[in-house]
């Protein structure tokens, strides 16, 4: 029997879900499939802005707005990029994203209280594995990047706020919009990132109880070993 057209996309959108969020870190890795390309993408859209460019100060809806429809633009006009080229998409990540996001906060809130227990040493290797997981886990989806298009939804925040989510969607030609949404917070006149959010899950809770789990069964050198060994993963297939 053949799916009503408003049913098919329900299996996509479910394994949208576990794929961008991360699966549980004892399972293999994958890469993003292609369909998951348009979200994928406009997860990695995290705030983009060339280094050293002094702006007035931006609301951060506008700033999203802005930034998103750049990094879009910015993948679509690199073939490496598109490709998958880890190096290169860590050097585009590490000159336009990083900045503009508070990751050390975006690490500390997945690994929870275990955090504070870390030392700086152990702190330090778990921002680096976590940033690779995250690249690792998008670089194969942004080939497919073509017509995708970012809507903004109305902001609901007081200009006093300091922290705020800014709400949005990835259209795509074909299927539903794809919810994505930002917690960001104030840091002087600037606006940064440390969570996101893709159809209604946030990545820091996601991510939160996968680690503490992980540490819970082997302690936070326990928690960098399996980030490390995901990480090593996703080099398996082209070894193949």
């Amino acid at each position: 029997m053949t799916m009503p057209a408003h049913d098919r996309s329900a299996p996509d959108r479910r394994r949208l879900l576990r794929v961008l969020l991360g699966a549980p870190l004892g399972v293999a890795a994958r890469a993003v499939p292609s369909a998951m390309a348009p979200a994928a993408a406009g997860k990695l859209a995290i705030a983009v802005q060339p280094a050293g460019v002094a702006a007035a100060p931006e609301a951060p809806d506008a700033l999203i707005r802005r930034l998103s429809a750049d990094v879009l633009e910015r993948i679509r006009a690199d073939k490496d990029i598109q490709a998958g080229d880890f190096r290169k998409l860590s050097e585009f990540v590490d000159t336009v994203v990083m900045p503009h996001v508070n990751f050390q906060r975006m690490t500390a809130l997945a690994v929870g209280r275990n955090w504070r227990s870390a030392t700086p040493e152990q702190q330090k290797q778990l921002m680096t594995e976590f940033r690779v997981l995250l690249l690792r886990t998008y670089s194969g989806a942004l080939g497919s990047v073509k017509d995708q298009s970012v809507r903004m939804k109305p902001l609901r925040a007081d200009p006093a706020d300091t922290e705020v989510i800014v709400r949005s969607e990835v259209v795509v030609p074909r299927g539903e919009p794809v919810q994505l949404d930002y917690r960001l917070e104030k840091a002087g006149e600037s606006w940064r990132i440390y969570d996101v959010n893709v159809l209604g899950v946030w990545l820091v809770e996601t991510y939160r109880s996968q680690f503490a789990q992980e540490v819970a069964a082997r302690g936070i050198d326990g928690l960098i070993r399996s980030l490390a060994d995901k990480n090593r993963s996703f080099e398996q297939p082209r070894k193949s």
